[in-house]
This record gives structure tokens, C-alpha cells and sequence, in this order.
């Protein structure tokens, strides 16, 4: 009962929380961008499996509309459960995209399948009972070998340019560590990368709550499908989160284990705790990608997703996953960390450093600074985003 009752008080601050600045959140990010008075595009790009993706562009700042000149381009990538709206910030003073456009930048911003910009498909529909199961079958690793490079050399491709610059947040991080280790042929087309908290190795994951619930992924996976859970936090018919319907399920289900089901929600719940005080709001994303972080934190690993035997074989032509080799990533990159991260461990980043052979660490200058804090915190401009500016107007 205390669990329940838990949960259903961090429901209520979810919803709170997620009504700050509504009128502008209920603006597309186009909109948005508009809204605040920077030149706005968007494209909608197809991938190679049938997935329609929104990449969002802000060609100028808001004093150079008329000022047709060619910039060096900044690709933003935005992390789990979020999209680029993560990027437009508190405010246009605190919004690292306008910050950049104001400097000099063509800032280009990304939206992964599945969240509220790229929550469409050519044949499939991510609320069908017939067909949703199917497009939720994706991890991290889709993002980072499939969307990424078709948003990346759209960019490049529109603009006329070979290379561009890169920042990630979170999974934003992720899913560029994976592109470059896998598609070597990739770190050409990248200028420079600031990696904010990228998730990558978890060998001493700082959380052992998720890191307990982590011990039990394939268990998770297998109840929330047989439950006909496929994403999590994407919206309901009524327009309401389907954690409150998960939760429901978790409390009446006849179902075991039931403590996995319970572990699922504290997964969500801790990260959520953090995500649901940004203003950007909050993205479905599929139970496969939190099952994949999962897996690499219960086997203190960073790879391929686990099929079982059987599958990995076909699939891999190994009885486990293939590694992601971070050596083979030559981009110039720093990556910031905080100590007051809570899916992230500084041992980690500095393992990460080390097999990168052009990697540079920075830790934030705020000890309680947060995971979200990159992309949520008034003093994220001073923090982070003053340094990230200054080093890439270095390299133009």
C-alpha cells in the first residue's frame, strides 16, 4: 500500500510539474522556435525501415534574419524520454540551440523515432494493438545506426558541407559513442562532439535501486509485453501518461514475479523524479531501450542487445553480444560529467576517456549538479554552455 501511495503522490508532481509553462509547451517545436523569434525550418526524413523523423532547424539568430551567410553547423541530439524541444530550454536566455544561433551556429536539432516530433511510421502505428508492438521494437542501437546517420547527412547534404559539429545529452551521447564504433566511415563528418553526461560504459552504475531493478530486465521486458506495455510515458487515449495504467497493472496482476513489474516502475520513478522539472516534457520511449541500458548495467558491459543464445547466434554469430569499440572513434571529444549524477559515474567517463584515443574529460563545477541540469538549469549557460560556445567559435 505504501508503494502505491508512493507512486501515486509522484503521479501528481509529474502532472504538476508537466503544467508549467503550458501554453508554450503545447506549441510543436516549430512552433516554438518561432514563438520565441528565431528562424524556424523543419524536414520530415524517412528511414531505411519505414520511420518518419523530424529534424528541426534553426538557420540564424534572431538579430540575422536577413543575413544569408553559410554557418558552421552544431547538430543537437537529444537524450531518453525527451526531443529537441530539450534544447529550446527554460527560456530563450537559458536554451543552448538559441544560445549557439546567436553566436554564429546553424543549429540543427534531432528527434529519435518514437518521441512526440518522430511518433510515426510509413506502415505502422506506435497505438494499434496490431501493429504497436512492432514499432516499439527498437533500442538505443536503432537510434544511433539508423536515425542518426540519415538526420546527419540530411543535414550535411542540405547545407553543402562535409562536416559539422556535434553535441549529445544522455542518450544523445549514447547513440553517437555506438555510430562512430560501428560506422568508423562516420567520424570524418564530425568537426568536434561534446558529449553532456553520454551514457556509455556502466561498470560502477551510481544507482542501486535501478541498478537492483537492472538485475531483472529480461524478466521486466517479457511482463510488460505480456501485459501489452511496449513504451513507456507515451500518452494514452485520454491523453494522460500510461505509467498510471502500468502501475494499476503492477497493483491488481495476478502476474509473476510481481516485484519486477514494481522494479519497472522504480526504474522509471528515479528517473522521472529528475526529467519531470524540466520544461521541455516528457517522451514515450520503448520499454526495448530501458530493457538494453538494463542489460549493459546488470552485465557492467557496453553492447549489442541481448537476444538470448540462440537469437545472438543468427543475429551475431556469437552466443553474446558484440562490444562497441570505442577505440575505432577518432572525433575530437570532451565529455562532461557531474558528481551529482545519479545514472552516470565518474569512473565510468574516465574509463570512457581512456579507450577514446582524442577524448578529453570535464567535470562541471557544481557538485550537486544534476543529469537533467545539462539541459534544465539556469546555470547550465555558465556552466556548460559558455565552454561548449567558446570551443567550437575555436574551431570555426
Amino acid at each position: 500500500m505504501i508503494r502505491e501511495l508512493s507512486l501515486v503522490i509522484f503521479l501528481v508532481c509529474v502532472h504538476t510539474c508537466s503544467s508549467l509553462d503550458e501554453n508554450r509547451r503545447k506549441l510543436s517545436t516549430h512552433e516554438r522556435i518561432r514563438a520565441d523569434g528565431y528562424p524556424s525550418q523543419y524536414f520530415d526524413l524517412i528511414t531505411s525501415d519505414g520511420y518518419i523523423l523530424q529534424v528541426n532547424r534553426i538557420p540564424r539568430g534572431r538579430r540575422d534574419f536577413f543575413d544569408f551567410r553559410r554557418r558552421p553547423i552544431v547538430f543537437l541530439q537529444h537524450g531518453l524520454q525527451s526531443s529537441a524541444n530539450a534544447f529550446l530550454g527554460i527560456d530563450v536566455d537559458t536554451s543552448l540551440a538559441y544560445n549557439l544561433a546567436d553566436r554564429g551556429f546553424d543549429v540543427w536539432l534531432g528527434n529519435s523515432r518514437g518521441v512526440e516530433n518522430s511518433r510515426r511510421h510509413l506502415f505502422l502505428d506506435p497505438d494499434s494493438d496490431s501493429t504497436k508492438r512492432q514499432f516499439w521494437d527498437f533500442t538505443f542501437e536503432e537510434i544511433a545506426l539508423i536515425d542518426l546517420p540519415r538526420m546527419i547527412d540530411f543535414a550535411l547534404s542540405h547545407t553543402g558541407q562535409d562536416k559539422l559539429h556535434y553535441v549529445g545529452h544522455s542518450q544523445g551521447g549514447t547513440v553517437f559513442l555506438i555510430l562512430n564504433s560501428r560506422k568508423p566511415e562516420y567520424n570524418k563528418k564530425f568537426i568536434s562532439a561534446h558529449l553532456l553526461a553520454g551514457v556509455g560504459y556502466q561498470d560502477h552504475f551510481p544507482s542501486w535501486l535501478i541498478g537492483r531493478a537492472a538485475a531483472r530486465s529480461d524478466v521486466i521486458r517479457a511482463l510488460t509485453y505480456l501485459l501489452g506495455y511496449v513504451e513507456i510515458l507515451g500518452p494514452s487515449d485520454d491523453g494522460k501518461s500510461n505509467l498510471g495504467e502500468l502501475v494499476n497493472a503492477a497493483s491488481t496482476s495476478d502476474i509473476q514475479p510481481k516485484n519486477a513489474l514494481w522494479d519497472l516502475i522504480s526504474i522509471i520513478k528515479q528517473a522521472m523524479d529528475e526529467m519531470s522539472r524540466a520544461k521541455a516534457g516528457i517522451n514515450g520511449a520503448a520499454v526495448k531501450q530501458y530493457a538494453h541500458y538494463g542489460q549493459n548495467i546488470r552485465d557492467k558491459s557496453f553492447r549489442s542487445y541481448d537476444h538470448g543464445l540462440l537469437q545472438n547466434l543468427v543475429r551475431y554469430g556469437s552466443i553474446t553480444p558484440p562490444e562497441y569499440d570505442l577505440s575505432k572513434i577518432a572525433v575530437d571529444m570532451t565529455m562532461h560529467y557531474t558528481l551529482g549524477d545519479i545514472l552516470l559515474d565518474e569512473q565510468d567517463v574516465l574509463a570512457m576517456a581512456e579507450a577514446i584515443p582524442n577524448c578529453k574529460v570535464r567535470r562541471v563545477a557544481r557538485e550537486d549538479f544534476s543529469h537533467t541540469d545539462f539541459v534544465r538549469a539556469r546555470d547550465s549557460k555558465e556552466l556548460v554552455y559558455e565552454y561548449v560556445i567558446d570551443d567550437l567559435k575555436r574551431r570555426k
